[in-house]
């Protein structure tokens, strides 16, 4: 029944915007970083979407949530897995199992500005395990494949789009 769902959902919109391709651009509504104490921030949507970051002990933070980098890679796992759910879906292919894990590497000392070169990531990783009956192994690799290829985190994060940021200073009361 939720596959159906999804299915019909998906080709609703599909067509939709198959007829009209200008309403597939949106901008998406703003959120808000918050510094609430220390490393601790909360983070809100205007939905009222909530979450909170804070560091590790080791630069400063207490350790209470997530840090950013931790939601960056929950992002890309979630926003893949949701992708490959949403292909197989489509494809009438029932899932039994899905996981996404994302793992990265970095070099902290570039955090702490200790080498001149940027604060990225130095590279990214998922490992996707999936299964459902009567799919095909091949089936299940083409569906992981096209949700990878088309995750709109993964594809933001392999094609970076330019970042403009602008400072506002607010006078103190």
């Amino acid at each position: 029944m939720e596959q159906a769902r999804i299915r019909e959902s998906l080709e609703r919109a599909s067509d939709a915007l198959a007829r009209n391709p200008a309403k597939a651009r949106s901008t998406a509504a703003p959120l808000t970083a918050r510094l609430i104490d220390g490393l601790k921030l909360e983070v809100k949507g205007t939905g009222g979407e909530t979450v909170h970051t804070d560091m590790p002990q080791m630069v400063g933070g207490e350790g209470s949530a997530p840090n950013p980098g931790w939601m960056m890679r929950a992002s890309l796992a979630a926003c893949t897995a949701t992708v490959i759910a949403m292909r197989a879906a489509r494809l009438g292919v029932r899932l039994t199992l899905l996981e996404v894990d994302a793992e990265s590497d970095t070099d902290n000392r570039r955090l702490l500005g200790l080498d001149d070169a940027a604060a990225s990531v130095l590279a990214l990783r998922l490992r996707v395990r999936i299964g459902a009956h009567g799919a095909s192994d091949d089936a299940l690799r083409e569906i992981a494949a096209w949700g990878d290829a088309h995750s709109p985190v993964a594809c933001t994060l392999r094609m970076p789009p330019t970042i403009s940021t602008e400072v506002e200073i607010l006078p103190t009361g």
